[in-house]
């Protein structure tokens, strides 16, 4: 049960056919880099660091030696005692920052303020999100707008936020914490992995466009852990079209107690691979990060990130674009 798979390491878009059409251009960035770039790699920012993986993450890179930008919502508010427990940990290597990854200016402000702060920004983990767990009809449109906007366009702000830095600088990684919900669809979570369904489609397409510049996507899929976020998302707005589904509306909180139960049991999964999962593509040499990493209960999804990963880049040969966009070996 406790396992971490990577997958499309050296056949998928870690060593895909795809190549940058100008070398000198490629080894340009290198140069740019005089040799330095494992020293550089220092700099972090985590997002949703008042709980779960986030929390745990922020710590563990401190005690590695990052400089952690830990980012949470109102640290100075309901998340004060967090902001303390993580300075606490380490006041040298953890700044935490009030940062909402669902609002414009509170993100630009945020990592604007990071990057004048220590020039550059070397890895960006986004693991902010909320995960909402019910009849899917029932929920509202808003409720679904909740979901996206944390988990997907949360996301998309805080990545277009670094890349510019990132891209200037000719190196960088932004590992997207996704699910397994990401790439398959489960009942009664549909809210939520529709919004999964979406980063992983972007991270996607975004790896290969950002790769020339020596930036590195990557996507880490948990399993089913002890977090606490499923107990911190909202019931279905309306309750009336629960009222029609009759039995079945009572399925999903049955679901939610028996997952909870199952996560709180010896053996279940510890949160801490997830945690470990990005320290170790942080620390993997540019270039050779594989695309998606599963971690904890797989249900299939490594085998199906492999089947994918094949077909991914069969496409890419049809488009034409292998000689347009960049590879590893950049």
């Amino acid at each position: 049960m406790k396992k971490v798979i990577i997958t499309g390491s050296n056949s998928g878009f870690a060593r895909s056919p795809l190549r940058t059409v100008n070398e000198k251009a490629c080894l340009n960035y290198h140069n740019n880099n005089n040799g330095t770039k494992e020293k550089q790699m220092k700099n972090v920012i985590i997002t949703g660091t008042s709980s779960g993986f986030g929390l745990k993450a922020a710590k563990d890179f401190a005690d590695k030696g990052y400089k952690v930008f830990a980012t949470m919502r109102k640290p100075d508010g309901k998340n004060a005692q967090k902001k303390a427990e993580l300075e606490g940990h380490s006041a040298r290597h953890i700044k935490v920052v009030d940062m909402d990854v669902t609002n414009d200016i509170s993100v630009r402000e945020a990592i604007g303020g990071i990057i004048a702060e220590v020039g550059a920004i070397n890895i960006l983990i986004n693991n902010a999100g909320i995960m909402y767990l019910g009849i899917t009809e029932a929920f509202s449109i808003a409720q679904a707008h909740e979901q996206m906007e944390a988990n997907y366009y949360g996301a998309i702000r805080t990545m277009q936020a670094v890349l510019p830095s990132m891209r200037k600088a000719g190196n960088g990684l932004i590992i997207n914490t996704t699910s397994l919900v990401g790439r398959i669809s489960p009942p009664f979570f549909s809210t939520y992995t529709a919004s999964k369904h979406a980063l992983e489609g972007y991270a996607q397409g975004l790896r290969y466009e950002v790769s020339p510049f020596g930036v590195d996507i990557v996507m880490v899929e948990p399993g089913p852990f002890g977090t606490g976020l499923l107990a911190s998302g909202k019931a279905p707005a309306h309750s009336e079209v629960l009222a029609t589904y009759g039995d079945l509306s009572g399925v999903p909180a049955a679901m939610g107690e028996s997952f909870a139960q199952m996560l709180q049991s010896e053996g279940a999964p510890d949160p801490q691979l997830v945690v470990d999962a990005y320290l170790a593509l942080a620390e993997m040499p540019a270039g050779k990060r594989p695309t998606r990493t599963v971690v904890g209960i797989t249900w299939g999804v490594d085998e199906m990130n492999t089947l994918t990963q094949s077909i991914q880049d069969r496409i890419l040969k049809e488009m034409q674009l292998e000689n347009v966009l960049g590879g590893v070996s950049c």
